[in-house]
C-alpha cells in the first residue's frame, strides 16, 4: 500500500485502543499506526483493577491485548512513553523519552486522573489515589506492613477498593460526606441495604464527615475531620473522582473545558485531531464508566475509516458494583422527579430490592439490589424509551401469585436487541448467534467471539445462562478448559502430551485442536512450561512464549526501565561482593539499590540495554526474581551466632538454594531456613519453609506472605540435612508435576490437600523418584545471564534499533 496514512493515538487505555480495534476491522490497511502509552504495559482492562486488588484476578487476567497483537496488526508502540508536546501545525508529536511521530490523525485518550482532595497533608506518604496499577501495587505492599486503611468517598470506586483493602487484610473505615454510600446511584433503602451487607463483610463507615487535614510527620498517621474528631490510620484512598487529563490538550492550543470539547464526530477544535474516552467532553459532559467510551470509539473508528455514521448523541448509563457477594444495579434515574411514580418490592429475608421509576408510562430509571438479573432488560427499555403501561409487575420480576419469575425465564423472554453486555454493547441476539451459528459451547467461546463479559464480568451469569438455553445437551459436556483457545483442562493436555509424545508447542495445538492456531497469553506460557517439565533434556525453550520479565532476565519497572538481583545464596555475602555490586550501581548510575524482603540486593532502574553489560561486570548468578523459579532461601544466623539457634540455619539455606537455583516451576516458589522455633526467617510462611527444633527438622509447605496471606502445613518432621533435601527435593518436584501452571504451592495444597500430598511422598522409593526427576530437571539448566553474555546473538536482542528510542 502506497496511500497509508499515518494515525497516531495518544493513551494505550481501554477507550483509545478500542477505537484502534474497530477501525483495524473496517480497513485494515487505511493506516500506519502508532500508539503511546505512559504506562510500561499493554492494554489493559482497568475496570478489572478492582478485581486484581481483591485477589479475584492477576494483571495477565486483565490483559486486553498483549504484545503480539500490536506486532501482529504493525502497530509501532511506545510504551512507558509519555507524550509532552503536540505540534499541531507540523502534525507532529513528542514523547518524553525522546520518541516523535508525526500524523495525518491524531486521537487523544489520555483518560483521566483521580481528584484528590486538597487537604493539607495530602501530600504525605501513604496518601493514594485509585486510578491504576501502581496504586494496587502501593496498596498490596502497603498491607504487608501495615493494618489500618482509611477510603474516602463511599462510591462506587471507594467501595471496590475498600472491599479490595479487607480482602489484603487490612482493618477498613470508609469516610462518606454524605449520609447514605453510593448516594448517586442508589436510592436510601438501597443505599441502607447495601451498607448492612458491607458491615456484616467487616467494612466499617464514618457517614456525613467533612474531612479537614491528614495527621503525621512523613507519612500518614491519621484523617482529622472538621468535627474535631480523628480516626488512626496508615493508609488513605482518595476515590471522590475524577478529572479529565486535559493538561497536554490544552498546552497544545486544542480547545479545553473541563474535558477535551468534542462535536458530535468526536473532533476538537485543531482539525486532524480527535479526543475519545474520560479525557473527552460532549454536550458539556464527559463519562467515566466504559460503556459509553465505547461508544464514541466506535463513532470516531467509522468516521476515521469513511464509513456513514451518525454522530455520538450521549450515553445513558448503567451501575454494577462488582463486589463479591454484592449484586447491586442502578441505571436512569432512581429518584422520583416531578410527575413521576415509583414502584417498589422488597424482601428483607432474602435480602432483595427492586425500585422502577416511570414517568408518562416511560421506565426512566430502575435500582435493583441482591437480584439484579433483570438489569439487561430494564436497562434495554429505559434507553428505548417504549411504554412500559400494563407490563410494571411484570418487570418487577413478580409473576402471577407473588413468585419471582425465574433467570432463565426473563432470558428466554428478553428480545434479541435487548444488551446483555453494557460494556461491550452485545446483546442476547449476538450471543445467540454465536452459539447457535458459530458453534460457541462455553462462555469463553462466547467471550472470544463476541468480546460478552470480557471487561468487568458483571454478565457473566446471564452469558452462562444463555449458553445452557440454547447450547441445549451441548453444554453438558462443554467444559472451561485452560484458556479460549481449548476446552481441554491442564491435567487432559498434559495426559495427551505425554500419552502422544508431543515435544512442541505447535504440535500441541494442532494435535489436540485449538481453535485458535496461533494460541494466546494464557496458553503458550503454560504449554511450554509443561513440556519443559515432561521432556527437561529434549523439548527446547520456547522465549518468545514467555511474558517480557521472564525474556529479558530482569523485572520490567513502571518507568520502562528493568531492576537486576544478583543471586546472594542464603542472604549471605561477603565484603568483598559488596563492593563489587557497589563499584557495578555507581558505573552504570543505578538510581535505587535497595536490600529486598528476601534478603537479596535489587538494582533499579538499568536500561534495557545496559543489562548484558551489567551482568557481565557483576560476574554473579542470575538471582530469577522475575520468574516462575526458585527465587530465594531466607535464612536466620541460626546455631552459628545465635544463642537460641539449634541448627546450621545458614549451611541448610545455602545448601539448598544451590541444590535448586535455575529450577522452573508453576509459579514462583521461595524458601527459608529458621535456626529455631522463634522462626526469624518466617519459614511458616514460604513455599517450603524448615525450622529447626532440637534434633531435626521441622518441615513446613503451602505458605504464601503475599495478597493471600496463609501459614504453612507440617508436612513431616526428619532429623538429618540430607533428609531435609531428599524431601524439599520430592515436594517441589511433585508441585512440578501435578500443579496446574502460575499456580502457587498455597493454592496448590489446599486445591489438592495436604493428606494427598503426604500420601505421595510417604514412600523412601517413591521420594528418591522424584528427587532423581528434579535433579534430571536441573541437570540441563544454565544461568541465563551467562548465556547472554557469552553468546552475541543473544545480546542483540538487548540492543536498541537504528533510530528508534529505547522502548519495550
Amino acid at each position: 500500500m502506497t496511500n497509508r496514512q499515518k494515525l497516531v493515538l495518544v493513551g494505550n487505555g481501554m477507550a483509545g485502543v478500542r477505537a484502534i480495534e474497530h477501525l483495524l476491522k473496517l480497513t485494515p490497511d487505511a493506516y500506519d499506526i502508532t500508539i503511546f502509552g505512559a504506562e510500561p504495559y499493554p492494554n489493559y482492562n482497568r475496570i478489572a483493577l478492582s478485581s486484581v486488588l481483591a485477589g479475584g484476578a492477576d494483571m495477565k487476567d486483565i490483559i486486553f491485548n498483549d504484545l503480539n497483537w500490536y506486532s501482529e496488526n504493525n502497530i509501532r508502540l511506545f510504551m512507558g512513553h509519555a507524550v509532552t508536546r503536540i505540534d499541531t501545525a507540523r502534525r507532529k508529536v513528542f514523547s518524553d523519552k525522546g520518541a516523535e511521530a508525526e500524523y495525518d490523525s491524531l486521537i487523544l485518550a489520555t483518560g483521566s486522573n483521580p481528584f484528590m482532595l486538597p487537604l493539607p497533608g495530602a501530600d504525605k506518604e501513604g496518601v493514594i489515589g485509585f486510578r491504576d496499577i501502581k496504586d494496587c501495587e502501593i496498596m498490596m505492599e502497603t498491607s504487608k506492613t501495615y493494618k489500618k486503611a482509611v477510603v474516602i468517598g463511599g462510591g462506587l470506586l471507594g467501595l471496590e477498593a475498600a472491599r479490595g483493602l479487607l480482602n489484603l487484610g487490612m482493618d477498613v473505615s470508609v469516610v462518606h460526606i454524605h449520609e447514605h454510600i453510593m448516594d448517586r446511584q442508589l436510592d436510601t433503602a438501597a443505599s441502607m441495604m447495601l451498607r448492612r451487607e458491607l458491615e456484616s463483610q467487616g467494612m466499617k463507615f464514618l457517614l456525613k464527615k467533612h474531612s479537614e487535614s491528614i495527621v503525621g510527620r512523613k507519612r500518614v498517621q491519621a484523617l482529622k475531620f472538621a468535627d474535631g474528631s480523628q480516626i488512626e490510620t496508615d493508609l488513605i484512598v482518595m476515590a471522590v473522582g475524577i478529572r479529565p487529563d486535559v493538561k497536554l490538550a490544552k498546552a497544545s492550543g486544542i480547545e479545553v473545558d473541563r474535558g477535551i470539547v468534542v462535536n458530535d464526530y468526536m473532533e476538537t477544535s485543531v482539525p486532524g485531531v480527535y479526543a475519545v474516552g474520560e479525557c473527552a467532553q460532549h454536550r458539556g459532559i464527559f463519562y467515566g464508566l466504559v460503556a459509553p467510551l465505547y461508544e464514541q470509539g466506535a463513532v470516531l473508528a467509522k468516521r476515521l475509516a469513511g464509513v456513514e455514521t451518525e454522530g455520538y448523541a450521549g450515553s445513558v448509563t448503567s451501575t454494577k458494583l462488582k463486589v463479591s457477594g454484592v449484586n447491586v444495579f442502578s441505571a436512569g434515574v432512581f429518584k422520583e422527579p416531578e410527575g413521576a411514580r415509583s414502584l417498589r418490592y422488597q424482601d428483607e429475608i432474602d435480602g432483595i430490592y427492586k425500585k422502577l421509576v416511570i414517568q408518562d408510562d416511560k421506565l426512566i430509571g430502575a435500582v435493583l439490589f441482591g437480584d439484579t438479573g433483570d438489569g439487561a432488560k430494564l436497562f434495554s427499555l429505559i434507553k428505548k424509551g417504549e411504554s412500559i403501561k400494563g407490563r410494571e409487575k411484570e418487570l418487577l420480576g413478580i409473576a402471577a401469585g407473588g413468585q419471582s419469575e425465574s433467570s432463565a425465564s426473563r432470558l428466554e423472554a428478553m428480545a434479541d436487541d435487548e444488551i446483555i453486555c453494557g460494556c461491550n454493547g452485545v446483546s442476547k441476539g449476538a450471543i445467540k448467534d454465536a452459539i447457535l451459528s458459530k458453534g460457541c459451547t462455553s462462555v469463553g467461546d462466547i467471550k472470544a467471539c463476541t468480546k460478552a463479559s470480557a471487561s468487568c464480568g458483571g454478565c457473566k451469569p446471564e452469558v452462562a445462562e444463555l449458553l445452557q438455553i440454547y447450547a441445549g445437551d451441548k453444554v453438558v459436556s462443554v467444559k472451561e478448559g485452560i484458556c479460549g483457545c481449548t476446552t481441554l483442562s491442564r491435567d487432559e493436555i498434559v495426559a495427551e502430551i505425554k500419552r502422544m509424545g508431543l515435544k512442541t508447542i505447535k504440535e500441541v495445538m494442532n494435535v489436540l485442536e485449538w481453535n485458535n492456531e496461533e494460541g494466546c497469553s494464557k496458553c503458550r506460557p503454560s504449554l511450554n512450561y509443561y513440556l519443559g517439565m515432561l521432556w527437561p533434556e529434549e523439548y527446547k525453550d520456547e522465549k518468545e512464549s514467555r511474558f517480557t520479565n521472564e525474556r529479558y532476565h530482569a523485572n520490567i519497572q513502571k518507568d520502562g526501565t528493568y531492576s537486576v538481583v544478583p543471586r546472594i545464596y542464603g542472604g549471605v555475602t561477603s565484603p568483598a561482593e559488596l563492593k563489587k555490586i557497589a563499584e557495578v550501581a555507581e558505573k552504570f548510575e543505578v538510581p535505587l539499590v535497595k536490600f529486598t524482603g528476601g534478603q537479596r540486593i535489587d538494582l533499579l532502574g538499568v536500561k534495557k540495554e545496559d543489562l548484558p553489560k551489567m551482568w557481565e561486570e557483576l560476574d554473579m548468578p542470575s538471582g530469577h526474581a522475575y520468574g516462575k523459579a526458585l527465587r530465594t532461601v531466607k535464612t536466620c544466623v541460626g546455631s552459628t551466632f545465635c544463642r537460641f539457634g539449634t541448627q546450621d540455619a545458614m549451611g541448610m539455606g545455602i545448601r539448598l538454594e544451590k541444590e535448586f537455583e535455575r529450577l522452573n516451576t508453576p509459579a514462583k516458589v521461595k524458601l527459608a531456613v529458621s535456626g529455631c522455633p522463634r522462626n526469624c526467617a518466617e519459614a511458616t510462611i514460604k513455599d517450603f519453609g524448615i525450622v529447626a527444633i532440637d534434633g531435626g527438622w521441622e518441615l513446613h509447605v503451602g505458605g504464601n506472605g503475599g495478597v493471600h496471606v496463609r501459614a504453612t502445613d507440617l508436612l513431616c518432621v526428619v532429623k538429618t540435612e540430607d533428609e531435609v533435601v531428599e524431601w524439599a527435593s520430592a515436594f517441589l518436584q511433585y508441585y512440578r508435576e501435578n500443579a496446574q501452571w502460575n499456580e502457587r504451592t498455597s493454592n496448590w495444597v489446599e486445591r489438592v490437600g495436604l493428606d494427598s500430598i503426604k500420601q505421595a511422598l510417604e514412600k523412601k522409593e517413591d521420594r528418591l523418584a522424584l528427587q532423581e526427576r528434579i535433579k534430571t530437571a536441573l541437570g540441563v539448566t544454565k544461568d541465563p545471564w551467562k548465556e547472554i553474555v557469552e553468546e552475541k546473538e543473544l545480546r542483540k536482542n538487548f540492543e536498541p534499533l537504528a533510530g528508534v528510542p529505547a522502548s519495550v
